[in-house]
């Protein structure tokens, strides 16, 4: 099952590249593997994906532990500040970052760690009071404001689009993400690279290729539903 549905996902963005003109190596495919076991990991692993993303802390840790050491792990879900310690050196990217307070724990514990932290700043590219997220109109001065911290370093931005029964109405936002992206970039651009815009999930990755995406966070569209039980 999962290979018939990572051949469609990889075939989609294959497509999606190609009427960009854009390359396939500029999308990462980011398999979203919570409430997943980790047998279905394995599964996805052994099929050549190597990038995993995770919402909750504890879970990412336990799969840490069991799974190979050259999965590049994810942050992609809300990250609370008391949690940071426990993922600091298990990951290569935190996503969630829309908060200066996250940022200075981030900063801190990598400082302990000896390591930099790699971050993108979530933005609430629809408003939605639903999701977290930094507002449109805040993120170039909160990345101004990171990047005066040690060892952390903002790489790009990320946004959950809304839930639409048609994809073509996030197009807008995912145009909008990109414009700040380019924003932040001429702000900082000189202390970090700044190339990384995460947009685009099962329901609409095609389209945030289409505008510029280069990380895809696809769940449903590899694993098939979630277990919300577990």
């Amino acid at each position: 099952m999962i290979s018939e549905k990572l051949k469609e996902v990889e075939e989609n963005i294959a497509k999606a590249c190609e009427k960009a003109g854009r390359n396939r190596e500029e999308v990462t495919l980011i398999a979203v593997s919570k409430t997943k076991p980790v047998e279905m990991l394995k599964e996805a692993y052994d099929l050549g994906i190597r990038d995993f993303g995770e919402n909750k802390v504890q879970e990412l840790v336990d799969k840490y532990e069991k799974l190979p050491k050259d999965i590049r792990w994810h942050m992609i879900g809300h990250l609370q500040r008391n949690k940071v310690k426990y993922i600091i050196d298990k990951v290569v990217l935190i996503h969630s970052v829309d908060s200066i307070e996250l940022a200075k724990e981030i900063s801190k514990q990598a400082v302990k760690h000896n390591i930099t932290a790699n971050i993108l700043i979530e933005v609430n590219i629809a408003g939605e009071e639903s999701k977290f997220g930094v507002q449109p109109q805040d993120a170039v001065s909160l990345a101004v404001e990171i990047i005066s911290l040690p060892n952390i370093a903002v790489r790009g931005v990320m946004c959950i689009a809304p839930f639409v029964a048609n994809c073509e109405e996030n197009r807008k936002y995912f145009q909008n993400l990109c414009k700040l992206d380019v924003d932040i970039s001429k702000k900082i651009s000189n202390n970090t690279e700044v190339n990384i815009i995460s947009m685009g999930m099962t329901n609409d990755y095609p389209v945030a290729v289409e505008e510029g995406s280069t990380m895809v966070r696809v769940g449903t569209g590899i694993f098939g539903e979630r277990n919300y039980n577990i």
